[in-house]
């Protein structure tokens, strides 16, 4: 289902003029706030100086540390007194990130989940729960505005309490969670282990988000749960839950470009790149009242799509994210993202989607990997004669695909912590 055609189905051309006036009513706003008047001075900019949306690639970045210096209002672009919501980053280091939302920003915010939710074929029809934290967290509270506006029954559990949640989706014939792809797959777990089976729940479908997962995984939460599992991306410095969604063909990620516009750019020089390369994704709030956001670096890796999906929106899409410039890890001078680790692990027949990655540094200087992850319980089952066997399959593929020797030790089923947000996947113990 497309929630607004008029927006998800628009021309090229008629968009693009559409981002342009957008963009320079912005930037005509922004320059009256001191924070962005002197990076505009900075670069010599001048307001008039940017008259289309191509002229975006002459203002500077913003980057989360400058934003830790704005707290609390150091970005607010209205009086106060219009602010009528405030939410902030989930990060649990350093000074929080702030977005103060105008009335306009939320009902801004409220449509682009609307049309997130809407893209994977939730009806009114449909009965959700969500599994995300509420508060200043935006995930709960921004979903529940979105499957409110499409007319959804609710069910706002919050996240923990697996066995109240097990309880609801069971007594209320839930058909869509909404939760982090690790609590999709640990609420399956549980469910097995109360001899429960939730391939026999009525849930259908899963918006799954706010941390990197791989297509490997994806087909295990599906396989566990018989049902489809969509990929969903936001971010609180952007509005929160709503920036781009995959539809029901799951070949990217839809980006509502009418309201964020995307660039990705190298990440060392800040150079655009062209369709297909990877890089890190960089956002503008085109209409955004409160705390709007100028080529915001969101740290993200991804790449763009231009071209008209056959669900027949023509939003640009992005490549599912993998990863963060600040996960990146440097094992040996080669670079290595946790989700290409996981990617080769999850696709072993044999092993279960739980794993932690452990770096440390030997005596000789160089760095140590060792690979934890859960075998199935069928395997496990039949494994003495096979785990070896498939230990040695792992190293060899991680070392002929990702160039770094790792070690693997494979755990017995249900060893390894679980987490009800996101994983905690990588223990790095190495000083840097």
């Amino acid at each position: 289902m497309i929630w607004d055609t008029e927006a998800e189905c628009m021309d090229a051309g008629e968009r693009k003029k559409l981002q342009s006036e957008r963009l320079v009513k912005l930037v005509e706003r922004i320059y009256a706030v001191p924070f962005y008047k002197k990076k505009m001075d900075a670069a010599k900019l001048k307001p008039g100086d940017i008259k289309s949306i191509d002229d975006i690639v002459k203002l500077p970045f913003t980057d989360k540390e400058e934003l830790r210096t704005t707290y609390p209002y150091g970005v607010l672009c209205v009086p106060e007194k219009e602010i009528i919501e405030i939410h902030q980053s989930s990060g649990t280091t350093g000074t929080p990130i702030v977005a103060e939302y105008t009335k306009n920003d939320v009902e801004t915010w409220t449509e682009a989940v609307a049309r997130s939710v809407a893209g994977h074929g939730i009806t009114e029809d449909d009965i959700i729960q969500i599994c995300q934290g509420f508060g200043l967290f935006t995930g709960g509270l921004g979903y529940y505005a979105g499957y409110r506006r499409l007319g959804a029954k609710v069910i706002p559990m919050g996240s923990g309490n697996t066995p109240q949640q097990l309880k609801m989706i069971q007594d209320f014939h839930t058909t869509e969670i909404c939760c982090t792809t690790t609590y999709a797959m640990h609420l399956a777990e549980a469910a097995k282990d109360a001899g429960l089976d939730p391939r026999k729940f009525s849930v259908r479908h899963a918006d799954l988000g706010a941390e990197p997962w791989s297509e490997e995984l994806r087909k295990d939460i599906e396989e566990a749960w018989d049902m489809k599992a969509y990929d969903v991306y936001g971010l609180t410095e952007i509005t929160g839950p709503g920036v781009s969604f995959e539809c029901l063909n799951q070949d990217g990620l839809h980006i509502n470009e009418d309201l964020f516009y995307p660039e990705v750019v190298d990440p060392d020089t800040g150079e655009v790149l062209p369709d297909g390369k990877t890089g890190e994704l960089v956002f503008t709030t085109l209409v955004k009242e409160g705390t709007p956001m100028l080529r915001y670096r969101t740290r993200d890796l991804t790449g763009l799509r231009h071209e008209q999906c056959s669900c027949g929106r023509t939003l640009v899409k992005m490549e599912r994210t993998m990863g963060r410039t600040d996960d990146m890890l440097i094992i040996r001078g080669t670079n290595v993202y946790p989700v290409q680790i996981e990617q080769i692990l999850f696709a072993a027949d044999g092993t279960a989607p739980q794993y932690t990655i452990t770096i440390d540094r030997e005596k000789t200087a160089l760095d140590n990997v060792e690979i934890q992850i859960e075998m199935s319980e069928e395997f496990f089952k039949n494994s003495r004669h096979n785990a070896q066997h498939l230990k040695k399959k792992l190293e060899d593929t991680l070392r002929s695909e990702l160039k770094v020797r790792m070690n693997v030790t494979l755990a017995e089923p249900r060893t390894l912590e679980r987490f009800v947000g996101k994983a905690k996947r990588v223990i790095d113990k190495r000083k840097i």
